[in-house]
């Protein structure tokens, strides 16, 4: 399968994902639906909030263009929230899954279908 039909079909095919991307550990959009599109400094941002999540509290995380406030932040994975919608982004060993969800899609929901990916990523040394 490739990296696109993962983000067409396993996150924003599920509905419970509105727009999503795979990047790299060292960036690089790997597959992304269409309008979401993080650049290399998000990206960057992004993926060192794993291991020192203080910047991401401080400033909050950016991606596409968007602030969210930083709920939590830690070596797997970080959470976001912008008014009613939102932002996952769980580490794989080789890529961060990264997805958007928006009102009336529930936290719980997105977070459930992006943390099963990662986990099969993960499971398939991904």
């Amino acid at each position: 399968m490739s990296w696109q039909s993962y983000v067409d079909t396993n996150l924003v095919g599920t509905g419970e994902v509105t727009s999503a991307a795979i990047v790299g550990h060292k960036g690089g959009v790997w597959a992304s639906s269409a309008g979401f599109q993080p650049n290399q400094q998000e990206i960057t941002a992004l993926v060192s909030g794993f291991d020192d999540p203080s910047p991401l509290q401080a400033g909050g995380i950016h991606v596409n263009g968007v602030k969210y406030f930083a709920l939590q932040a830690n070596d797997r994975s970080i959470y976001g929230k912008q008014g009613g919608n939102g932002l996952i982004a769980v580490k794989t060993n080789q890529a961060v899954l990264i997805g958007h969800y928006a009102s009336p899609i529930l936290p719980g929901q997105a977070t459930k279908v992006v943390e099963s990916l990662a986990d099969y990523l993960i499971s398939v040394g991904y």
